[in-house]
């Protein structure tokens, strides 16, 4: 059963892979950087000791945009791991030179498939929390079995995430927000730690330049947080 429903988490993607032109500071950044901190994706257990040279707690942030909000939490936060996961080249080419820019040593990038990053990569409750800011809405209904967000999902997250871990999403379509909430809500590896199911931004989680434009025009954004229990 278990295999069913990751051949169809492997099947049905939540993004559509739009690569972009990389820099000329990009592409540089890649031939020069992404070698120490850069993963080339291949299943097998990632050791989180060996990869980052210490014992701190790792947290993976799935999607990480243009990567600087998770180069400002690193920042913040030496003594946590980040292990961000980005499918944009483009993305990834400018995290890598923040990198770079802000002598960051607790980050490392994998550019692939979450799922499959999930599925063959993350060993059991080796991971403190998990991260989503942001992810494609996809909000026409027809397209709604494309949200990453689902059950089998909540379910490869329960797995890698130790006791008392956190699960945090953060996005700001109302519909999807809901979602979320209902999806983790019926999970019995997590509990929600709002009353009322939403939080306010947490400082840990940096304001993107994507959300302050958001907020200009009127859009609202819930911040999600449970606990694995």
């Amino acid at each position: 059963m278990a295999e069913e429903q990751n051949s169809r988490l492997r099947k049905i993607k939540s993004f559509v892979l739009r690569q972009g032109r990389l820099t000329p500071g990009q592409q540089k950044a890649f031939n020069t950087i992404w070698p120490e901190f850069g993963i080339e994706y291949q299943p097998g257990f990632l050791d989180f000791k060996t990869l980052f040279g210490n014992e701190n707690p790792v947290i993976l942030e799935i999607g990480f945009g243009n990567g600087d909000s998770l180069a400002e939490m690193a920042q913040q936060n030496p003594d946590t791991n980040y292990l961000g996961i980005e499918v944009h080249r483009p993305g990834v080419g400018h995290l890598l030179i923040q990198i770079e820019k802000l002598q960051l040593a607790n980050i490392r990038i994998i550019s692939h498939d979450a799922i499959d990053v999930l599925n063959h990569c993350i060993a059991p409750e080796s991971l403190s929390g998990v991260q989503l800011f942001f992810p494609d809405p996809w909000h026409k209904k027809r397209h709604h079995k494309r949200r990453i967000v689902q059950p089998d999902f909540l379910d490869l997250l329960a797995r890698s995430i130790k006791k008392d871990g956190f699960f945090h999403a953060a996005t700001d379509w109302e519909n999807y927000a809901e979602h979320i909430l209902e999806i983790v809500n019926r999970h019995p590896g997590f509990v929600i730690q709002a009353p009322d199911g939403f939080i306010e931004r947490p400082d840990s989680r940096p304001i993107t330049k994507f959300e302050q434009r958001g907020q200009k025009l009127g859009h609202g954004v819930w911040d999600i947080m449970a606990s694995r229990c």
